[in-house]
């Protein structure tokens, strides 16, 4: 009869009035089965797993060693557990510079929020992480938070190696204004406000969907050329020629007609078929 314990790695089978536990070869036996009473053979078993599985998390402690000579280094006096913060260093005479270290074993939002609380009581706010294993530690996310911030970011290796990641300095992004314009342009090229802030999983309207819309209804009454469009929607032309919702389609050099999905594109936005006037004057 074969039946499981509750430890992963053993499994018992009943032979004789007596348990064969196995498990894995060579994990935590020598390869083969050993017959032994149920408790005798189990006690074994877990006293072994628990030496292979030591704890392999470094306590917050480790950390404040590594940080604090790192801070002396740079003329600070350093002490831990001050009024609540894990470490407080400072530096000159009245006024000192005052340093505020939040010591943790993985970047957190946890630990973005208590950094945020500690900097209306001084003039920096340090996070040091362990670097050890797989984290957040080396997302250029992170980073780019902490230099948002203005908070430092340090490294400690196992090795009790201190690596500064973030300096804490004010940080202002460096503008896209590539991007910025896009944004101008798309806000100034809509008419009202057609798309519903929040809105996911459906088509938003663009200006540029308002503006083909705008075509596909001139176009409701029949084949029309883009010298006709361009007066009032100056994009036509090029709105006509790309197609890029598959609404029209080409009949000769400059004209155009409306398909079966430009038609059914009108009865879905009805209200976005903005009249004409309307794209002259947007």
């Amino acid at each position: 009869m074969l039946f499981r314990l509750a430890h992963p790695f053993l499994c018992g089978r009943l032979v004789s009035g007596a348990v064969l536990l196995e498990g894995p070869v060579g994990r935590y036996h020598r390869p083969g089965t050993t017959r032994y009473p149920l408790f005798t053979q189990l006690g074994h078993w877990l006293s072994m797993a628990h030496k292979r599985q030591p704890n392999s998390r470094m306590p917050e402690t480790a950390l404040y060693g590594p940080v604090k000579c790192y801070l002396e280094a740079l003329g600070f006096t350093v002490k831990g557990e001050v009024c609540g913060c894990d470490l407080v260093a400072l530096r000159g005479d009245e006024p000192p510079m005052v340093v505020i270290g939040e010591l943790k074993l993985a970047f957190s939002l946890d630990l973005v929020l208590q950094a945020v609380d500690r900097t209306a009581a001084c003039d920096e706010v340090w996070l040091a992480v362990s670097a050890a294993g797989r984290g957040r530690l080396r997302d250029p996310r992170v980073r780019k938070l902490c230099r948002f911030l203005g908070f430092g970011l340090l490294g400690v290796s196992s090795a009790g190696a201190v690596e500064v990641l973030v300096e804490p300095r004010p940080w202002r992004p460096r503008q896209d204004r590539r991007r910025r314009a896009r944004l101008v342009y798309e806000h100034r090229s809509r008419i009202g406000d057609p798309a519903l802030g929040g809105s996911t999983k459906q088509p938003i309207m663009t200006a540029y969907r308002q503006q083909a819309l705008a075509c596909a209804a001139s176009l409701c009454g029949g084949p029309r050329c883009t010298s006709e469009l361009r007066s009032a929607i100056p994009n036509a032309p090029t709105i006509l020629l790309r197609n890029v919702y598959g609404w029209f389609t080409r009949i000769e050099r400059g004209l155009y007609e409306l398909t079966a999905e430009g038609a059914a594109a009108l009865a879905r936005w009805p209200e976005a078929a903005v009249p004409e006037e309307g794209i002259r004057r947007g």
